[in-house]
């Protein structure tokens, strides 16, 4: 049977909410983050915006200067998970087999819609209408555009999406998908950051096509990601849809508006995060196996630090006092931090007997 994936990106969402809900915004460069007076980072940029260059987790005070005329909003996450409620029960109408990747993307797998037709890329042409109506749909009753990619995977999928934003709509055929990729950078290959992209570059592979042409043993650079780099080269990805509704993990960040090594701030900042990050595992009536640290300092240096538990975490004591630990143990705080920062993953039902852990 012909397999067919969409990929669902909403368009700069959390902008594009604002824009709608507040007319005076609409063409003007709006910014959704901390105001360039404080200590934080974009969350969120209009196409207006981002042809200043501004992006998601750039620090504000960076995109104020690069769009002095930008607009700045704190997010209202609320009103984004709503919105976001409404645009996934419209995916769910055209198929049940739906993966949840964030507020503001989905897959969908709507082969099942297509089982009688035998050619992968008639089927892959037979679904662009059922595309359609679902951009159409977001725009009548959302008021807002979405970006879809078609192909015969997730991989593929992706990178259609990707390709014509905003209000995009791209299909990308099996049988020309080798070509289709050849011209591309191997930035666009998700999972391909600035470092691995650079040691890839650095041996002269950068378009796609060089390294669909490369004899080169990669492992010695990239390891063990080698082979689905080449993978991806040719478009193939047998990865299949997750369509469990299982929460993967929990976190909670605080950006200091000033940076800071005392302990007692650091310690209240914990203390806030913890018990925020267990409130939303009891909302989903969770526990926790692995609890994680995380520190950002003033040159932007992030660190990372986390532990596994036989028990699940449930309480904010708990996480907090492991949160300690972690911080503690790895020495984390050797200079002012810029933000810190708690998740949570290995997500369980929780055990309501269970004993504080001994640290």
């Amino acid at each position: 049977m012909p397999r067919v994936i969409f990929h669902v990106d909403m368009d700069a969402f959390f902008a594009s909410v604002e824009q709608r809900d507040h007319p005076e915004y609409q063409g003007r460069p709006l910014i959704v983050g901390s105001p360039p007076d404080q200590r934080g980072v974009v969350c969120a940029a209009s196409y207006e915006a981002r042809k200043f260059e501004v992006r998601s987790a750039m620090p504000s005070r960076t995109a104020a200067k690069l769009c002095p005329h930008g607009i700045f909003v704190r997010p209202r996450m609320e009103v984004y998970r709503a919105e976001s409620a409404l645009i996934m029960a419209i995916l769910q109408s055209a198929t049940p087999a739906v993966e949840k990747v964030s507020v503001d993307e989905a897959y969908l797998d709507v082969s099942a819609a297509f089982e009688s037709l035998l050619d992968q890329d008639e089927a892959l042409t037979a679904a662009k209408p059922l595309a359609m109506e679902i951009k159409r749909r977001i725009s009548d009753e959302r008021r807002l555009t979405a970006s879809i990619g078609i192909g015969s995977n997730k991989f593929l999928a992706k990178l259609g999406s990707d390709f014509q934003k905003p209000d995009g709509l791209t299909l990308i055929p099996e049988r020309g998908k080798v070509e289709f990729l050849r011209p591309l950078t191997i930035r666009s290959i998700h999972g391909v950051g600035p470092v691995t992209a650079q040691s890839l570059e650095n041996l002269g592979i950068v378009t796609i096509a060089d390294l669909q042409m490369t004899t080169l043993d990669l492992h010695a650079v990239v390891g063990t990601f080698a082979d689905k780099l080449r993978e991806r080269a040719f478009g193939r990805d047998d990865r299949v849809l997750d369509l469990s509704e299982e929460r993967k993990s929990i976190s909670a960040e605080n950006t200091f508006l000033k940076d800071t090594d005392d302990r007692p701030t650091l310690r209240a900042a914990l203390k806030e995060l913890a018990a925020d990050v267990a409130q939303t595992l009891d909302q989903h009536g969770a526990g926790a196996l692995t609890v994680q640290v995380k520190v950002r300092y003033s040159d932007f240096t992030t660190l990372t630090r986390q532990l596994r538990v036989e028990d699940p975490l449930t309480s904010a004591e708990e996480i907090y006092r492991l949160a300690c630990f972690l911080l503690a143990r790895h020495r984390l705080v050797k200079g002012p931090l810029r933000l810190i920062g708690i998740g949570l993953s290995t997500l369980v039902p929780p055990r309501r007997d269970q004993l504080l852990l001994p640290i």
